[in-house]
């Protein structure tokens, strides 16, 4: 089909929805495959609920998740085109003014309603196939409060016919509106587009994504630090299949393998732990300089950071190896942020403070034998060359002798030693990232406090 159009119509009236932002992708992608046009409409007639604040968030939204769009309406700049529109039905029959209900003030409201025609209407959808509705149920539904106020059904349709929208693509919610648009299609003498409704984003539970589900908004998912590239490839997997066993996508490729046809019909399960995996996965598609940037630009911006007083340049040890580790621990960018306020991270920019005690573990309760495998340890690495400095040698250097005295009650003080803390990465990784020199001062300090305790 030549010159394919699709429009997104989002209501500024909350934050940036999961499924708000499913759609959207789900049109940008079918507009972008065929070379067609993307129209973003804001449907903000509700003068009450619709914000320009919303509006803003919502589109910073669309803009970081890297959807683009090639024209821009806001229905409240086109009322005086649905006023037209609504005159024009009046005349000619297919709507008219309605006396409703005596208001509070005592003042009988007007509206103006559609006249049903009262007929069986059958539309082919491409995600459902044929779909019929006998429209006598709905009677003769209202379009608007008056001939300045459009609703929601009017505005719909007239902008679509008017924009030449094609194809339209959207949630499954939408399915019953679908009937009513079409009559007032027909009222109009609108082409009828061809129609796509997309399964329903759920939960674990198979309800509907709702809050109560976890997050739903877009701002949660980037002020926790996930990747837009990673939040596009997963929102596309939910409800679409490429048909191959290929998961991870980027945007061009995406664009390249998606197929409308294959959307499914069926309900698609929103699983953040899928997510994640999908996040880290895009995380791995950084280069070594992208990574090392971001992680160390997080750190000097942290509120832990900045309290202590920290300087990147007092980082101890091998920046490079600190940074690659770090990666290594992270999902999502906010884990380095949770680290930090663990005080995870301390090891590196300051010499640990932990109480003796802390060296005994779990598996060992004699101090003389906490000082006993950390000297044997001192003179291990002090004899390791500064070529087999790295965590490989380090752990061969060292992994027999834990082995036959108990590796917890021989690696456990060496952790305590070099990170002070209960978590953190492994001792041969420590030791690696605070290379010898410094790695050899704290475990003599260590030796010095577990002689405390005996």
């Amino acid at each position: 089909m030549e010159n394919i159009i699709v429009r997104m119509a989002p209501s500024p009236t909350g934050n940036l929805h999961i499924g708000t932002a499913r759609t959207a992708l789900f049109n940008f992608l079918f507009a972008r495959k065929l070379g067609g046009k993307f129209i973003m409409r804001i449907e903000d007639t509700d003068k009450e609920r619709s914000t320009r604040e919303f509006e803003t968030i919502q589109m910073e939204g669309f803009a970081w998740l890297g959807i683009t769009y090639d024209e821009f309406f806001r229905q409240s700049e086109r009322s005086h085109i649905y006023k037209e529109h609504l005159q024009k039905m009046i005349d000619a029959g297919s709507a008219y003014i309605s006396k409703e209900e005596v208001t509070e003030e005592g003042k009988r409201s007007e509206v103006i309603r559609f006249k049903n025609p009262n007929k069986v209407i059958t539309f082919t959808d491409i995600v459902r196939g044929e779909v019929t509705f006998d429209t006598t149920d709905l009677g003769d539904f209202v379009i608007a409060k008056s001939v300045e106020e459009p609703l929601y059904h009017l505005a719909v349709v007239v902008d679509d016919f008017l924009m030449g929208v094609t194809h339209i693509i959207r949630g499954e919610d939408h399915i019953s509106n679908t009937p009513r648009h079409l009559l007032i299609q027909e009222a109009l003498g609108a082409q009828r587009p061809v129609y796509a409704h997309l399964p329903l984003i759920l939960g674990k539970d198979r309800s509907k994504l709702s809050k109560r589900h976890g997050s739903t908004s877009m701002n949660e998912y980037i002020n926790n630090g996930y990747v837009p590239s990673a939040i596009v490839n997963y929102l596309a997997l939910l409800g679409w299949n490429p048909g191959t066993e290929k998961e991870i996508f980027t945007m061009n490729e995406l664009i390249d393998a998606f197929e409308i046809e294959k959307v499914q019909k069926g309900g698609a399960v929103f699983d953040e732990e899928k997510l994640r995996w999908i996040n880290k996965e895009h995380l791995k598609l950084l280069s070594d300089s992208e990574r090392e940037s971001e992680i160390l630009d997080r750190i000097s911006k942290s509120n832990t950071f900045l309290n202590k007083g920290w300087s990147l340049d007092s980082i101890q040890g091998s920046k490079k190896v600190f940074v690659a580790t770090t990666f290594e621990r992270i999902v999502i960018w906010k884990d380095i942020h949770t680290m930090l306020e663990a005080g995870e991270l301390d090891y590196a920019f300051q010499v640990p403070q932990y109480d003796h005690e802390m060296l005994l573990g779990k598996q060992s309760k004699d101090y003389k034998e906490v000082v006993r495998h950390i000297e044997h340890t001192v003179q291990v690495f002090d004899v390791l060359t500064e070529e087999k400095w790295n965590a490989e040698h380090i752990k061969e250097s060292i992994f027999e002798y834990a082995t036959s005295e108990g590796r917890g009650a021989v690696l456990w003080p060496i952790r305590i030693a070099l990170s002070g803390k209960e978590k953190s990465p492994d001792p041969f990784t420590l030791a690696h990232i605070l290379g010898k020199h410094e790695t050899l001062r704290r475990l003599r300090n260590a030796i010095e406090k577990a002689q405390v305790g005996e």
